[in-house]
């Protein structure tokens, strides 16, 4: 990992200062620092454990009921519930806080976004969250705490208490469709944009994938942080490999000292 360049602080805090509207997307990488392990990074969980892909599986969960099993006991587990945010989370809050960040587009579930100071209605959880069990039958959503203690109590396949349905965390599957109000939502924040962060985010999940795509056609500044490659590294105005944390937290503080 690249040490902070602070001439590349001083450009991006310049193009954040300027800018009418800035979009943030962030992705696993920006968790990582408070103990949240990433999926496609070196220590990644699909990297480390192959076979775990399965339990993100749509298609998987509602067939096999010892996949049901495993992600319910893995979710008792999850660290998300255990662990707080980190620098990274707080600069955003903090540049949302200066006026200077209008969207916050993420596709974690950990809820550390709003743990960590940036308002809520500014925060689109494009993937869900792990803080709410959703029913698969009849749309029944409730905290997730209330279930999980069931499954710590040995219920290790909770069934919805009102129609009997299929339960799981109200997060976006592979084979699960994106809520449509909030990828219009991100579509339309993007769309008016003229500067795009994407923050720790691999960029290759899709429709999120696009995203960048979308502020570029639309004439916005592209900026990639991300400790691995990406596919928009080639066409991205700014590319910064420096740990995320200790970048967005100089890039507040320039832009902090930018004139008025």
């Amino acid at each position: 990992m690249e040490p902070v360049d602070l001439d590349v602080i001083a450009t991006l805090a310049r193009w954040v200062a300027s800018a009418e509207q800035v979009v943030a997307l962030t992705g696993a990488g920006v968790s990582t620092a408070s103990g949240i392990p990433d999926f496609r990074g070196p220590q990644g969980v699909w990297t480390t454990e192959p076979a775990a892909e399965r339990l993100f599986s749509l298609e998987a969960y509602l067939t096999d009921p010892d996949v049901r099993r495993e992600v319910w006991q893995r979710r008792l587990h999850n660290p998300a519930f255990r662990v707080g945010p980190n620098p990274a989370h707080r600069a955003l809050a903090e540049l949302e806080h200066l006026g200077r960040l209008h969207t916050l587009v993420t596709q974690n579930v950990d809820g550390l976004h709003q743990a960590g100071g940036s308002d809520p209605d500014r925060v689109i959880e494009i993937h869900g969250t792990i803080h709410e069990v959703e029913c698969l039958s009849c749309d029944r959503r409730v905290p997730a705490g209330p279930v999980l203690e069931r499954v710590r109590q040995g219920d290790r396949d909770p069934r919805c208490e009102v129609c009997g349905g299929l339960q799981k965390s109200a997060t976006v599957s592979f084979g699960q469709s994106l809520d449509p109000a909030r990828l219009q939502r991100a579509h339309d924040a993007v769309m008016g944009c003229d500067l795009f962060l994407a923050l720790g985010s691999s960029l290759v999940v899709h429709p999120v994938a696009l995203l960048p795509r979308t502020a570029l056609e639309a004439g916005a500044r592209l900026v990639v942080v991300n400790a691995e490659p990406t596919p928009y590294d080639d066409v991205a105005h700014a590319v910064v490999r420096s740990d995320i944390a200790a970048t967005l937290t100089t890039l507040v503080e320039s832009v902090r000292a930018q004139p008025v």
